[in-house]
């Protein structure tokens, strides 16, 4: 392995998190930056009194609360320290409960107003409401501030350096709350964030395996990678075709395998990610601004790779494989091109329509090769179709599955976590738009509508009937200025989805049972 470049992956130090329930004493805020209070709307007289420089903040709110502006604000007391101030709307019981994204959202414009110092530690006082509320609050500013916090690559040749967050203490609470499960999450989507934000003349092909290989050593994994040589040996034509359009040939299907202690046989749960690393489009050439952030479209492969590092570091006890289709999709006199017929790893003859539909091109050989392995689950990860940001905007994914039963445990999960998705339909009937006369699948429709769902009902082709299935198309893997408590442009999209997922509902997927249509 050739010494990796510098700046492939992040150096960021975990956030450290420390707890002290009860209200915060002097000598903790003397040594912190600022102070973050959040509290409900309505609060009892008697809290207002626990609140550092609680009589001045309540005068404050009272005014911009008249003045109809945002319960939050921020002031120094006598000791110096910054304070934001934050009222939690709907902190009630029922139906009047914020939503973990809405939640989410609220902790993210507390973040950023905090970090308007600079801080290198914080103080968070939640205080005043019922304990599970409570405890959804200090996981969501712990997500909030680590998202906020987190220094995005930067390759300028001169730039100030500004001081990073490192510590928070949490007070005013009843008890602790575990945020070790935030914590993990909230560096995997930091990593998803970093690598899918690397220029594609860093993070080439190359380049990339090589990062995956020190994270494999970090996180203890297995890897194997299926070079060219080794894909054309594998019959994986449909991967190949995208390929062999690139100057060189440092494409391939990387595979990381995590084996927990005491875990035997082949991996129940079965990862898959796109890494298009760039996407020219092909001969049918993407216009400008199609192709200008198309390094972006990696991001299903870092959300996999990501998600794999936070199960990692959580100690799931289940053997997890991860794949990722790492490939270029340029412009040459050798690329792929309309018409073409190639055969994919698992025999199916595909018909090219449209080159710039490469990504189900490059997944139909991984979900095939992932597939022989024989997983109870599969889950993919892609930015696949722009008619599923058409569909849904870029607030929400689509989530397919072969499991229709599972729909609303899909819908259920992503308002569970905040990661909103929303599922689509998967009928037989959908295939006659990819028939093809020449071959046993068009690869694409040369017109009309739902192209997510057609690109969906190619895929499954490439899956055993007998795995449960879940395809993201991750119409919400960027997003202009952020999503949820995330503010970057790139959102990370799909890491704490599937976490949430897996950890809460793995035995319902590996035991869902195909349908009879």
């Amino acid at each position: 392995m050739s010494a990796l470049p510098a700046g492939l992956l992040p150096s960021q130090p975990t956030l450290r998190v420390l707890q002290s329930p009860g209200k915060p004493r002097k000598d903790q805020l003397a040594k912190s930056d600022h102070l973050i209070v959040l509290i409900p709307e309505k609060p009892a007289a008697s809290l207002w009194r626990q609140v550092p420089e609680g009589l001045a903040l309540q005068k404050l709110a009272k005014k911009r609360k008249l003045a109809g502006q945002p319960l939050r604000t921020r002031m120094k007391n006598p000791a110096g320290t910054g304070i934001t101030l934050g009222q939690l709307t709907g902190s009630g019981k029922g139906s009047g409960r914020p939503t973990s994204f809405e939640l989410l959202t609220y902790s993210g414009s507390l973040a950023a107003d905090a970090l308007k110092d600079n801080p290198t530690s914080i103080v968070v006082m939640v205080a005043g409401f019922a304990p599970d509320i409570e405890a959804d609050a200090v996981k969501a500013l712990v997500l909030a501030l680590a998202a906020h916090s987190f220094a995005m690559p930067s390759f300028k040749s001169k730039s100030a350096k500004k001081p990073i967050l490192k510590t928070l203490r949490i007070t005013g609470t009843t008890q602790q709350v575990d945020v070790t499960r935030e914590l993990a999450e909230a560096d995997g989507l930091n990593l998803a964030r970093w690598l899918t934000a690397l220029p594609p003349n860093k993070l080439d092909a190359a380049n990339y395996r090589s990062a995956l290989e020190v994270l494999a050593k970090q996180y203890g994994w297995e890897t194997e990678f299926l070079d060219e040589k080794k894909l054309r040996r594998a019959g994986a034509g449909a991967f190949l075709a995208v390929a062999q359009g690139n100057a060189t040939h440092d494409a391939g299907i990387m595979r990381l395998s995590y084996r927990p202690k005491g875990s035997k046989g082949k991996a129940p749960l079965a990862l898959v990610g796109k890494g298009i690393i760039f996407d020219t489009g092909g001969t049918n050439l993407k216009p400008f601004k199609g192709m200008l952030d198309m390094h972006t479209d990696m991001a299903g492969s870092a959300v996999a790779v990501a998600t794999l590092a936070t199960l990692t570091t959580l100690d799931t006890p289940v053997a997890i494989d991860c794949w990722l289709a790492i490939t270029e999709n340029r412009i040459g006199n050798k690329a792929y091109k309309s018409r073409d017929i190639v055969t994919a790893s698992n025999g199916v003859t595909i018909e090219v329509i449209h080159t710039d539909a490469e990504g189900r091109m490059a997944l139909a050989d991984t979900l095939a090769l992932a597939g022989k392995q024989k997983p109870a689950t599969i889950i993919d990860f892609a930015t696949l179709t722009g008619s599923c940001v058409a569909a849904l905007t870029d607030r929400y994914s689509g989530a397919l599955t072969n499991r229709a039963q599972l729909n609303t445990l899909l819908i259920e999960n992503g308002i569970d976590c905040g990661e909103r998705v929303w599922p689509f339909p998967m009928d037989n009937d959908f295939d006659d738009e990819i028939k093809s006369s020449v071959a046993d699948v068009l690869q694409c429709a040369a017109a009309g509508g739902g192209d997510h769902i057609q690109a969906t009902r190619f895929l499954q082709r490439f899956v055993p009937d007998e795995a449960t299935w879940i395809h993201l198309d991750l119409s919400a893997a960027t997003r202009t200025g952020g999503l949820a408590q995330v503010p970057t442009e790139i959102t990370g999209f799909g890491v704490r989805y599937a976490t949430n997922l897996i950890l809460n509902n793995l035995d319902q997927l590996n035991n869902a049972k195909a349908l009879k249509t």
